[in-house]
């Protein structure tokens, strides 16, 4: 792996250079949970937040970090438990992996899990916790395509993983593996 030091560590990100290459780690994570939370009404439950980075409105799938809140022993199946009810109000009755893969490699050593979440129930609000200002939205996945395009026209960031996870539900409806899995020891 070569030489490596850390010459910034704030309380959530820090920077690490490693061979000369300058990239940005979690602080106060082991990894992120990504789900993707479909209901018996085949829609697809989709977030919308401000992210400051980009200042901008951002549609995204339910989404969170594995380990935070002072619980680094917590697995991913708990973190995105958490997540999803936190964000979404849905809990889920199944949770498949779908992937495991870096989020950003040219930026960042974070590690993402991608799960399917269906037999979905609301049990809440969702909206997120104190710090968040969430809105969701449930679109069904035959017009959810055009529904994301109206939204950029509204001005709105669409996070990419969305795409990628209707290439995996597309895959899904025919019967195939949405792509080989590589899961975490966790």
């Amino acid at each position: 792996m070569g030489n490596s030091k850390s010459p910034f560590d704030g309380q959530f990100l820090g920077i690490r250079v490693r061979d000369n290459w300058e990239f940005v780690t979690r602080t106060n994570a082991t990894s992120v949970v990504v789900l993707v939370p479909v209901t018996d009404q085949d829609e697809l439950v989709l977030v919308e937040q401000y992210r400051i980075p980009v200042q901008s409105r951002v549609i995204e799938l339910p989404a969170g970090l594995v380990g935070d809140l002072d619980n680094p022993e917590e697995s991913i199946p708990g973190a995105a438990r958490r997540e999803l009810e936190e964000e979404t109000g849905f809990t889920a009755g199944r949770l498949t992996p779908l992937l495991y893969c870096p989020s950003t490699p040219g930026l960042s050593d974070e590690m993402i899990t991608f799960l399917l979440a269906e037999d979905l129930v609301r049990t809440g609000p969702g909206g997120g916790d104190e710090s968040e200002d969430i809105e969701v939205h449930l679109v069904p996945l035959a017009s959810v395509s055009d529904w994301l395009a109206q939204m950029m026209g509204q001005g709105k960031q669409v996070d990419p993983k969305t795409y990628a996870a209707l290439y995996w539900l597309e895959r899904r409806k025919s019967g195939l593996e949405p792509l080989p899995r590589s899961t975490p020891s966790r």
